[in-house]
């Protein structure tokens, strides 16, 4: 397996929106818990008002091992000078225990994409610190779906994050990444072995995504058809981005990114209601993926 310049993720992590509703207190418990339940990585995005780099350092505070990725840190929320400097003092304070993964996030009206990242790339890598220099490294991947954006993730970062993607572009982005880069690959899961309710539950999670063109622009790359991507999505595109059935299934699917090679993917539960917690998955999951 590859790791991230020396940094092990493990082979599965734990991808979550949740600490977005939880207080502070709640977050520290459930991140307490996932480290005392031996997973080794926690992946938070940046959507609901948890901006990404203080809320990476409060996870890393409140546990001793735990490896913290930000799936991502939109360059659109902060300026590449107070990205590479909260970068640096995270390195410093928790060496070897965060990754700064950076992403576009839909990007903004007038720009484009992949000039927009290359050009917040630059700006990162003419900086000079006047800081003290971690002794750690400050290490990076990037939100990559494209050819040209997997390019630039492994000639400009250590790797790639991508997110609800299929099997088969993992084994694409693999390729495009060539050997030593970090591929690492969230993936949507629904503990419930009923097909319509696994389906609608699913249909409900992936809307939101159906409704954004550059999602949709994605998932056409993916090979899906205006018919798969219509009417909430069809069977098969629904059952491709989401993992449903029983633990054994849901396992040995996740298994298929790992089989394609990803270095680590990064599971997101969802279905889970409103004010209830997904800790009871994780610990399913924990049984079934830990060493």
């Amino acid at each position: 397996m590859r790791d991230l310049d020396g940094l092990d993720l493990g082979a599965f992590g734990i991808w979550t929106f949740d600490f977005e509703d939880l207080p502070a207190a709640g977050i520290r418990d459930a991140a307490q818990e996932l480290e005392a339940l031996g997973w080794r990585a926690v992946w938070i995005p940046e959507r609901d008002g948890r901006e990404a780099l203080t809320h990476a350092g409060f996870l890393l505070a409140s546990t001793e091992r735990m490896h913290v990725v930000n799936g991502i840190a939109r360059i659109w929320s902060r300026e590449a000078r107070w990205t590479y400097g909260a970068g640096l003092l995270l390195a410093d304070a928790y060496p070897d225990r965060h990754v700064l993964g950076l992403g576009v996030s839909g990007g903004k009206p007038g720009t484009k994409p992949y000039a927009a990242m290359v050009e917040y790339l630059d700006e990162l890598d003419a900086l000079e610190t006047p800081n003290p220099a971690p002794a750690a490294p400050m290490r990076r991947i990037l939100a990559a779906y494209g050819p040209k954006m997997l390019e630039l993730a492994r000639d400009r970062s250590a790797g790639a994050h991508t997110y609800h993607v299929n099997v088969a572009h993992t084994e694409q982005s693999r390729e495009i990444l060539g050997a030593d880069a970090f591929l690492g690959v969230e993936h949507a899961v629904l503990f419930e072995t009923d097909a319509a309710t696994a389906r609608a539950v699913a249909r409900e999670h992936l809307s939101g995504y159906l409704a954004s063109e550059f999602n949709i622009a994605k998932f056409r790359r993916l090979g899906y058809t205006d018919d798969d991507l219509a009417h909430g999505g069809s069977d098969r595109f629904v059952d491709d981005l989401v993992f449903w059935g029983d633990p054994d299934a849901v396992v040995k699917k996740l298994r298929g990114h790992v089989d394609a090679g990803a270095d680590h993917v990064g599971i997101q539960v969802i279905g889970v209601r409103p004010g209830e917690s997904a800790m009871p998955h994780w610990r399913v999951l924990g049984e079934a993926l830990l060493p």
